[in-house]
């Protein structure tokens, strides 16, 4: 018999979703969500298809879809909740916003050379195994297409990245609000750069943003690659 899986993502986001529905007017890569060159990372994307894996309650899909002119921006996410609020805050801008609950993988499988640019904004790079994740999004790319992702330096509290493969076990809760634990990859930038490599990728770059101070301060890497070839 099959068991759907927990929506370990039930309880995030919801103080926001009460507060502030509006729609972002910057896009923003850094942990705190206050630094980071902007949408220009994502390189052209007037008239191109835009996908946010992992998009949470797609305030980052909005902003494009709001702020710029894709062709299409498409925002994947796997939790029922996520994908929830994600229909309720940005409903009304379904002529230019799609919303698709999904595993990402699955949805880059079944979109072969669809998308223009790829991105994830401590998205599903952070929880997904990339080893799985990372050669499907090549794949999803047209020829030239850009995968530009942030995600932690390193663990929250300053504990190195890891130098290899390797998944760290970060707190969570059900929906019923029991104690869980889910997957995050913390990695090192060359460990990074060398999943990239392996699944496609080439013309590889990384740049870290300094985090604020804080007890929950982290440093961000900013990571752009493109699949090989010439864009149509």
């Amino acid at each position: 018999m099959f068991i759907r899986p927990t929506d370990l993502w039930h309880h995030y986001g919801r103080t926001r979703h009460a507060t502030d529905r509006t729609v972002p007017d910057r896009f923003l890569w850094s942990w705190g969500q206050d630094a980071g060159p902007g949408a220009e990372a994502l390189g052209e994307i007037d008239g191109r298809c835009i996908g946010d894996l992992g998009a949470g309650a797609a305030r980052h899909a909005a902003h494009l879809a709001v702020h710029h002119h894709p062709a299409r921006i498409i925002a994947v996410d796997a939790s029922p909740a996520q994908h929830a609020m994600a229909q309720d805050l940005y409903d009304l801008l379904a002529s230019r916003l799609r919303l698709v609950r999904a595993d990402v993988r699955r949805h880059l499988h079944a979109t072969a050379g669809t998308y223009d640019v790829l991105y994830s904004v401590f998205g599903a790079v952070d929880f997904v195994e990339p080893r799985e994740l990372l050669p499907a999004a090549a794949a999803a790319l047209r020829p030239g297409g850009r995968l530009v992702f942030s995600t932690l330096a390193h663990h929250l509290g300053g504990e190195l990245a890891h130098p290899d493969v390797q998944h760290t076990e970060i707190g969570a809760k059900t929906p019923e609000g029991a104690a869980a634990t889910m997957h995050r990859w913390v990695l090192q930038e060359q460990v990074w750069s060398k999943l990239l490599d392996e699944a496609g990728f080439t013309r590889i770059s990384t740049e870290t943003l300094p985090g604020e101070p804080g007890p929950r301060a982290a440093d961000t890497l900013l990571v752009t690659a493109f699949r090989p070839g010439q864009p149509p």
